[in-house]
């Protein structure tokens, strides 16, 4: 009998493939972004329809194949079904998904981008958020652990905008969300995270585009 592999992450991506299977993309800590079927995924009352879509978090039993992973059972740590259910919320998580599926590399270590991408989701359940601050912050620290970023602001800008740069760059990660910004504050680091999108990243994001559509970002 093959042994199986137990990684831990979130699921990314789920898509149909044929009639009763689903092709994941998970983010694992263990060895960054993988590609695993879930055999009869579809069929109702098959185990993992429900560990199979996006936003589910836990540890995943994989069999290792020659191209891809075969999905043999999971353990859910949290299926994220309030942001599902909060259409603002979760564009804003589908969004996070793809900017995490961007900067995801295969066979490299995922500890820091998986950490980030569950605390922002985390994040995004909390009233007291707002969740375009939310998104600056995963975005500006999703970039800066993927080493693209400056040390400071790429344009000049205030004591306070500054230090929150700073601070979202260089802070643990458990303490990432737990300030707001005044409007015009935010507003400032907006452009400043805008800029340095436009200087590293090479694509537009579908969801993102679906959120500035809504009025929501």
């Amino acid at each position: 009998m093959r042994e199986t592999l137990s990684l831990t992450g979130m699921v990314l991506k789920a898509s149909p493939v044929r009639e009763y299977d689903r092709r994941l993309v998970i983010l694992t800590r263990e060895r960054g972004k993988v590609t695993a079927f879930a055999r009869g995924a579809k069929r109702p009352g098959n185990p993992l329809m429900a560990v199979s879509r996006p936003f589910v978090f836990g540890n995943f039993r994989l069999y290792e194949g020659k191209g891809a992973y075969s999905l043999a059972a999971a353990e859910v740590g949290n299926y994220f079904a309030d942001i599902a259910g909060d259409m603002e919320a979760a564009c804003y998580g589908s969004y996070f998904l793809e900017f995490a599926d961007y900067y995801g590399r295969e066979n490299l270590d995922g500890t820091e981008l998986l950490l980030l991408l569950y605390q922002s989701m985390r994040a995004l359940l909390k009233p007291a958020l707002p969740n375009s601050l939310v998104r600056l912050v995963f975005e500006l620290r999703a970039m800066a652990a993927g080493g693209e970023y400056t040390a400071k602001p790429p344009r000049p800008a205030s004591d306070s905008a500054s230090y929150a740069w700073e601070y979202i760059i260089g802070a643990p990660m458990e303490s990432l969300y737990t300030f707001v910004l005044k409007e015009e504050v935010q507003r400032e680091l907006e452009i400043c995270v805008e800029l340095n999108k436009k200087h590293y990243i090479d694509r537009e994001f579908r969801s993102l585009k679906i959120l500035k559509t809504l009025g929501m970002a």
